[in-house]
Formats: structure tokens, sequence, C-alpha cells
């Protein structure tokens, strides 16, 4: 049962922990027990007074209202939505400390769970820290009260932003033609929420618009009337595309032969290092637009051999650059339209199979004995059945690629168990002021 008390705590917070809160304890109750209390924007070593958000049996939310001794890393947020919007989570302490968080979390979570030490310290991969972001998904709440922006943190509620420093310039550019277009009452209440994509030379511009399913069926007049206006106002856009919201899921929203001139084409060109990518709205693509060439490096490498396997494929990320060293690729990805941009990016030698990852390895034995294999999961992990499987498998080496340590250091222990060794660990940081942790892992049989 929740219970909110509003309690007011001193407390000093111990280290901070995967999710940006800090961690500190409560005092003694009468039992002699201590519970432990999660207090975001605050950092290692503060003092602080505190009032609590969330009360349950084993644990204690709470909001810092007062930091009586500051951390000496502790800087002003440059954000002015910081603490109220709910995507950073670290702007208040400089970049090069961010770092030293993450790399002291993923260490400490990959000894915790996979119950074993990292042979060497993780290897740190830094980001521009601002203005980093491709692709940024903002809510928006359409007519003569218009806004645009994200959620409040812990919350549902929407905070209207008219900039966004971790986005790239051509989104925050795209963001204030929307302000300027939203304070004229031109942006239909239909639209729920617009994903910007930025290409590789922030030159140019896809868009999703996530309308209402109680929309009229079809583009409205006042659709298309904005999408065009919006087009004649921002010349980077070279594309919108149009999913209706159905409960939980979003469908694709056919746009007819007769206004395709309207919003042009559905996919973007993105380039990185020499390889070409055709990203389509609704494809999976990171959202760094800074590090996508050194992850390449790291994951390909040197590697060469006969048979390499990709499992989470997306695009075609890794498959088509491994196309080049391998003779054979297998790549699998589940979701349709990452696989249609998988289909079309790769050359002849890399076979996509449209299947979950569970599926394929069922029988992938059958399909050949594989040299390396590249694991990209979504932040849920392969999961302990898919990790069985992989190691069944049995390639020689896996880079493991990880947006979540605890679900890394999860599937980590059963491929360890099965004959793994850990080589180089990558702390790779695709997301600077939040709490998101990338990381790389190179595997080894033995």
């Amino acid at each position: 049962m929740r219970m909110c008390h509003n309690r007011r705590l001193q407390l000093t917070i111990e280290k901070l922990i995967y999710g940006g809160d800090g961690l500190a304890r409560t005092a003694p109750d009468e039992q002699a027990r201590r519970k432990a209390v999660f207090v975001p924007f605050v950092l290692s070593g503060e003092t602080i007074k505190a009032h609590t958000v969330e009360e349950k049996p084993g644990f204690v939310r709470a909001r810092a209202s007062e930091i009586l001794t500051p951390a000496p890393e502790r800087i002003p947020p440059p954000c002015p939505y910081f603490g109220r919007c709910g995507g950073c989570h670290y702007q208040h302490t400089a970049y090069e400390h961010q770092l030293e968080i993450k790399k002291a979390i993923l260490t400490e979570t990959i000894q915790r769970i996979a119950k074993t030490e990292l042979p060497q310290a993780p290897e740190v991969h830094p980001s521009p820290p601002w203005n980093y972001r491709n692709r940024t998904r903002m809510k928006v709440r359409g007519g003569r009260r218009f806004a645009i922006g994200y959620h409040r943190f812990a919350s549902h509620e929407l905070l209207p932003v008219e900039t966004c420093p971790i986005s790239s310039p051509l989104i925050n550019q795209a963001i204030d033609v929307l302000w300027k277009m939203g304070r004229a009452a031109a942006v239909p209440h239909e639209i729920e929420e617009i994903e910007f994509f930025a290409s590789d030379d922030d030159g140019k511009l896809l868009l999703e618009l996530n309308i209402d399913d109680r929309a009229t069926e079809g583009m409205s007049s006042q659709l298309l009337t904005f999408v065009r206006a919006l087009r004649d106002q921002l010349s980077a856009i070279v594309g919108v595309a149009v999913f209706r919201r159905e409960g939980q899921s979003l469908r694709h929203e056919h746009v007819s032969y007769q206004h395709r001139e309207i919003f042009e084409a559905e996919q973007l060109t993105y380039r990185i290092s020499e390889f070409q990518y055709q990203v389509s709205a609704g494809s999976f693509f990171q959202t760094n637009r800074h590090l996508s060439a050194q992850m390449l490096s790291i994951v390909i490498g040197a590697r060469t051999g006969d048979y390499a396997l990709d499992l989470y494929s997306g695009v075609g990320l890794f498959a088509l650059p491994m196309s080049q060293t391998f003779r054979e690729v297998a790549a699998v990805e589940s979701a349709p339209y990452s696989y249609h941009d998988l289909r079309r990016n790769c050359p002849s030698n890399v076979t996509g199979y449209h299947a979950s990852t569970e599926q394929f390895l069922e029988g992938a034995a059958e399909i050949a004995r594989f040299d390396y294999a590249v694991v990209d999961p979504p932040r849920g992990g392969m999961g302990e059945a898919a990790a069985r499987q992989l190691a069944a498998l049995a390639p020689p080496r896996i880079t493991y690629v990880s947006c979540d340590p605890a679900t890394l250091a999860r599937d980590l222990k059963v491929l360890l168990a099965a004959g793994y060794r850990i080589g180089r660990t990558h702390l790779i940081d695709l997301f600077p002021q939040t709490f998101h942790i990338e990381s790389i892992m190179e595997l080894e049989k033995h």
C-alpha cells in the first residue's frame, strides 16, 4: 500500500544508483530497522533536508527541499527546466563527474548481479555533452492552449518546453517553429506527439506525427494545412509520417497519392563513416549523433571470418559493416519497419531473418557455425532463455551492446556460467545528462 506522509527527513546521500536517484537511509525505527530512501537530483556525500513523497514497507521516496552540505561537484544546472522535466538527471554536476558516476554504477552492478569482477576498468568514451540527440519525441497539446514539451518529473503531466539543450540545433529550430505556429493556433488538436529525427549532418529532418485514435479517419484538412505550413517554414524537413494511436500501439496512417507531395519521403538517409543507411519512420536508430562511428569501430574493429551473427539487428547498424569483413552475415530483427530497412540497407551476403531472437536461435545451429556474434537488445536484455540459447550455439566471440547494466549483468551471469570470459568493457556515453548507461562488453569462449 502506498503511504504519502510528507514526513520531513534529514539525510546523508551514500551513493548514486542506476535510475538517477541518490541512496540514503532513514534513522532506525522502534524495531531498529532502517529503510532505504531514494532521492533524485542529489550527489554522493551531500547532507539534505527532504520530504517524503511515497512510503512503502521496504523503502521511501523523497525529494530534497534543501541542500545543507552540497558536494564539491555540484554546479548550477544550465537548463531552466531541470528538476521539473523528467528527461535529464545529472545536469547539477559537471560532465566529467557524470562519467565517473556511470562508471561506478556499471562496475558495481556487474559485481552485484553477475557476481564477478571486471578484469579491468571500463574504457570510457565521452560524447559532446550538449546538443547530441538526433532523435527527440515530444508531447503536444494542440489548439488554442498549445504547448509542446515533456512529461513533468515523476508524472504524466505536460511540461511546456521551448528549448531542449540535449537535442540537436536543427531539432531546436523545429521546436521554435512549432511554438510560433502553436501561438497562432495553427497546430491541430489531433496531434498528440511529434518525433524529430535529424540526419547525421543535422541538415535534414524527418518527422513522425502521432495522432489521437479518436481523430477522423484519414488526413483531416487541418492536418494537411498544418503539414504544408510547417514544411514551408522549415525547408530542412524531407518528410512527414503519420501514425494513429490505437490503445497502446501505433498504426501507420496511409498517405494517399494526391497528398504525397505534401508529406514526401517517410525515410531519412543517415551516414556513418563510409556506410549509408535508409531509416524509415517507425524504425529504431541510435540517438547520439556523435558516437555512432566509434560504436562501429569498437564492435566491428578488425574482426573477420566466415559467418557472423547480428541479433536485434535493427536497420543493420552492425550488419552492414560486418558484410565487408565476413563472408556471410545472419541478421535477426523482429520489428517490421526495422526489418524492412535492414533488407534494403544490406548487400546480398547478409541474410535477414524476420523473427524474434528466441525463434531464430532455436534452429540457428542448422544454419552455420558462427565465428562471431553481436547482441544489441532493448532495455529488457536478452533474457535467460535467449542467453542460454546463444551460449549453446557457442560462437567463440560475442560482443554485447547494452543500454541497461542490470539486464546486461543478468544475461552475463548465464554466459559466464557457460564458459565465456570478459575481455574489454566500454562505457560509451550515448546519453549525457541522463542516468542511462550504454556499454559494450567483449566476451570470449575459453
